[in-house]
């Protein structure tokens, strides 16, 4: 039997192969290496899967390829989504190195792995089936990463996520059932046919597809999700998601509305999306102001800043998709900066309270999670307060940081592309927004005392053990937030917007 498929085409997703090998990998090795030694080998190998990813991955940006007779299309548009999603890969693994169970660190590492597989396959799928099979590949190591933390709320939040997420997927599922029987052809290439503008199952097929759409992308009305799934699932977890979900789901959204739709009905068609990011850029911002939980507030946050990268969507113009992707990178950085802070300040807590027979849990080791623990950590820790000062700078779109540009890029797009309207929204997400990251820096800076360190009768045995690896490889996480810091202002003053990035279908 003759395989139809060449060299060339396996070529294509070879950056897709290597972290799920990876991940495999982790797992044998986990059983072989000493008790001593397995948080080492399990991160060392998962970022060692995720560099080589990344050189694989820049090597196809000026070879664009359609592999499997059309499934899978690689390229400039694919070729930056998937370095993002990479980018996401690496800051998240390294806070492993600050916080986390050495039990299981393995599983954790490996899961990581295998849901970054599904998101490189979304940045470069070209048609409905490899879509789906990108989607459940990152969803469903989620729904288990979400669980992997020993309190209660890990498993609502796993929970939480598996039912409504499944409910996404079958909003896509039904969607994608549609368009194949208006089209009959699960190529997006195919769906450009005018002829399907006058088919109810094409319209009735691209709403629901857009309505999973919305729901992957925890937009307004369908966000409820998110902060609940965020503060629940292990740090390093929720800073992964907050970031490759984003960007396997926006490649995947901006395939669709820049190659497979037919000309003339965006406006029309996707008039429903820009109000929900229009209404999302407010909720959010409005949301993260009563929240006392970091991971709660960059859920919020997320909310919000989804919806500006949409505003920079809207019109469907190049311009506008160059901006969109600058600001997606320039948000990548923000907030694995962010985590990477609070991992450190986890780790930190830890070192301060560990003692033979009385300290803090290994149940309960993210501490910088909580609001409180920045208080004062101007004096404490001037350095962590001033890289956690140029993050929330950046989220909150203030100079001198790259999130400052991605919105004025982002006004400039939206107002020539004739949705102004998006625009003024964005301008007043933006003004609701500053109290709430405002709130953070002066809590660092203004508010005094150490914050308080919640002791809790501690599991002696192995507690010391456990702490002292951890502290280790807590240099990970602080070259984490340092290259994050760096590229946030880095790139407000060398702005690269890569020009061929405009997605294929053919």
């Amino acid at each position: 039997m003759i395989i139809p498929f060449s060299s060339n085409d396996w070529n294509a997703v070879i950056p897709a192969f290597i972290p799920a090998v990876a991940g495999l990998l982790v797992l044998i090795a986990d059983l072989i290496a000493g008790a001593q030694l397995k948080r080492y080998v399990a991160i060392g190998l998962g970022v060692a899967g995720a560099a080589v990813t990344g050189v694989f991955v820049l090597q196809q940006y000026n070879h664009p390829y359609n592999s499997f007779f059309g499934g899978f299309i690689s390229g400039g548009f694919t070729t930056v989504f998937e370095e993002i999603v990479v980018l996401a890969l690496l800051g998240s693994l390294v806070l492993y190195g600050a916080i986390g169970s050495s039990g299981r660190i393995a599983g954790s590492v490996a899961l990581m792995l295998w849901s970054a597989t599904g998101a490189l396959i979304m940045a470069g799928a070209a048609n409905l089936m490899t879509i789906f099979l990108g989607l459940e590949l990152l969803s469903l190591a989620l729904y288990c990463l979400c669980g992997l933390a020993d309190r209660a709320t890990a498993r609502e939040s796993a929970l939480k996520y598996l039912i409504l997420s499944s409910t996404a997927s079958a909003f896509l599922l039904f969607g994608m059932a549609l368009l194949f029987g208006a089209g009959g052809s699960v190529q997006l290439a195919d769906f450009v046919n005018p002829a399907l503008v006058a088919s109810p199952l094409f319209w009735m097929g691209s709403c629901m597809f857009s309505i999973g759409i919305a729901f992957k992308l925890s937009l307004v009305p369908f966000h409820a999700w998110s902060p609940d799934v965020y503060e629940g699932a292990p740090l390093p977890v929720t800073a992964f998601m907050s970031v490759a979900t984003k960007a396997g789901v926006l490649a995947v959204f901006a395939r669709f509305i820049y190659a497979a739709l037919p000309g003339g009905i965006e406006a029309k068609l996707l008039l429903p999306i820009w109000i929900a990011a229009a209404i999302s850029m407010i909720v959010g911002n409005v949301g993260m102001l009563a929240q006392r939980d970091l991971k709660r507030l960059l859920a919020y946050s997320g909310i919000a800043q989804v919806g500006y990268i949409l505003t920079a969507l809207a019109g469907t113009t190049a311009l506008g998709l160059r901006y969109a992707i600058y600001y997606l990178a320039a948000y990548t950085f923000m907030n694995l900066g962010a985590f990477a802070v609070a991992a450190v300040l986890s780790a930190d807590a830890r070192a301060r309270t560990v003692l033979p027979g009385n300290g803090v849990s290994l149940e309960n080791d993210e501490f910088g999670s909580s609001l409180t623990a920045y208080s004062g950590l101007g004096r404490r820790r001037p350095v962590l307060a001033a890289m956690m000062t140029i993050f929330l700078l950046g989220l909150a779109g203030l100079p001198p940081t790259a999130g400052f540009l991605g919105k004025i890029l982002i006004l400039a797009s939206s107002t020539n592309a004739g949705y102004a309207w998006l625009a003024v929204f964005l301008i007043l997400g933006t003004a609701i927004s500053l109290y709430a990251y405002a709130k953070i820096i002066r809590e660092m800076y203004i508010a005094g005392g150490d914050a308080p360190l919640t002791r809790q009768h501690a599991r002696a045995n192995g507690a010391m053990t456990h702490q002292q690896e951890q502290h280790s490889l807590v240099p990970l996480a602080w070259i984490s937030l340092i290259l994050c810091g760096v590229a946030v202002v880095a790139m407000t003053f060398y702005p690269l917007t890569p020009s061929n990035v405009l997605p294929l279908v053919k």
